[in-house]
């Protein structure tokens, strides 16, 4: 099984920020919620909130979107040309994806490339709220063996060094740079 990270590991970027500016470019107002953002990531900083109740509060301008199946399926009609050129030639049917990305907004694009298992924050896309803990670091192991408690992970890739809980359960894993990966490294 291969198991990938999916922003700026198969995917040009980051999908979250790139849906938010996108929905402000449909509907401007909903920049207020980046200044709300700033401060509660400023409040993050500082200790008195969590990751989860900064994103939260960037999150909510989902309310005032008016159908947001359909404002998804246009972002990706946009965005699918942001997967990189490599992902499609080592696709394999038991591929998964698990994300820090809101699951409900990575979801299209998997199924688009044909993969079926797909783990991502717990996100109410109409509310904004968080509906569990946010999946990034040690909270991936978890999701991912609640789901597949005895399956081993061949290859793991992803850009960044904080999801190195995931590649220590590896048996090869992935740093991705740009549009190239390379062995992952060691401490």
């Amino acid at each position: 099984m291969n198991v990938f990270d999916f922003d700026n590991t198969i995917y040009r970027g980051d999908s979250t920020a790139d849906f938010i500016l996108y929905n402000i470019k449909k509907q401007p107002f909903l920049s207020v919620y980046v200044l709300r953002f700033a401060c509660a990531y400023c409040f993050y900083k500082l200790h008195l909130t969590s990751k989860t109740g900064a994103k939260q509060v960037l999150f909510r301008m989902f309310r005032r979107i008016p159908s947001m199946e359909d404002r998804l399926r246009d972002f990706w009609v946009e965005h699918m040309c942001n997967i990189k050129s490599w992902y499609p030639g080592i696709h394999r049917d038991d591929d998964v994806v698990i994300s820090a990305s809101p699951e409900f907004l990575v979801l299209p694009a998997c199924r688009a490339l044909g993969i079926s298992s797909v783990m991502g924050s717990p996100v109410d896309m109409h509310s904004g709220a968080y509906t569990g803990l946010n999946c990034s670091g040690s909270e991936k192991i978890l999701r991912f063996r609640e789901r597949y408690p005895d399956v081993a992970i061949e290859n793991f890739f992803s850009d960044s060094l904080s999801d190195s809980p995931m590649a220590g359960i590896s048996q090869q894993a992935y740093l991705v740079k740009g549009d190239n990966f390379f062995p992952w490294p060691s401490h």
